[in-house]
């Protein structure tokens, strides 16, 4: 399921600084709030620095609890959000109806996005061209090992679906990907590749 972020900010009253010098303009794009070091504590300030953020559903599961009351059942949605200006968030979301499992999510995801260094770090390119990463990253969640490796131009996103999603959304064309571990499930795949992009933006290419 994908489709453009449409969270309306008719109404929206800013409660951190962030937010108030957002809404009144003084800030006009992420990087600034992360240049001064800033966390994102309001969905709202992604829509309004983000306007083309798109949001892709990975995954709606069936949680079950045993109570004393009886079982319990809840879903639990996961979540990806991008821009194809190389940001991304991923957030998980657990609520007794699927539509407010993934609102949950998507608010959470949108807390989470950080910006993604993008670029061309394949020796078969060497294009310059924000097609891919710069260098090889890699990340873990839970049991789930994901590495991704830069590509040429032309090769295209190799991995699984769920891998290319979450790519796609921050505009990475071309890469390789190696995935270890649990990889069927889809949360720690999903945190994984995120735990994999998140420290790329302040990594630093080292020449051979």
């Amino acid at each position: 399921m994908s489709q453009t972020s449409r969270t309306s900010e008719a109404g929206w009253t800013p409660r951190t600084k962030i937010g108030k010098l957002v809404q009144e303009g003084k800030i006009t794009s992420l990087e600034e709030v992360f240049v001064q070091g800033q966390r994102v504590l309001e969905s709202e300030i992604i829509d309004v620095l983000l306007p083309n953020l798109r949001q892709e559903v990975l995954g709606i599961g069936l949680v079950q609890k045993q109570t004393d009351a009886g079982e319990r059942s809840r879903f639990k949605a996961v979540v990806a959000v991008g821009d194809p200006e190389g940001y991304l968030g991923v957030g998980l979301g657990k609520a007794k109806q699927v539509r407010t499992a993934i609102s949950k999510a998507t608010a959470q995801a949108k807390l989470a996005v950080i910006p993604i260094k993008r670029g061309c770090g394949s020796w078969e390119c060497g294009c310059s061209l924000p097609h891919s990463l710069p260098f090889k990253v890699s990340g873990k969640s839970g049991s789930v090992t994901v590495e991704i490796h830069p590509g040429p131009r032309g090769l295209g996103l190799v991995g699984g679906e769920v891998v290319k999603t979450v790519l796609r959304l921050t505009g990475i064309r071309d890469c390789w990907t190696r995935t270890f571990g649990s990889t069927n499930t889809l949360t720690s795949m999903a945190f994984a590749i995120y735990d994999a992009l998140k420290d790329s933006h302040t990594m630093v290419a080292v020449a051979d």
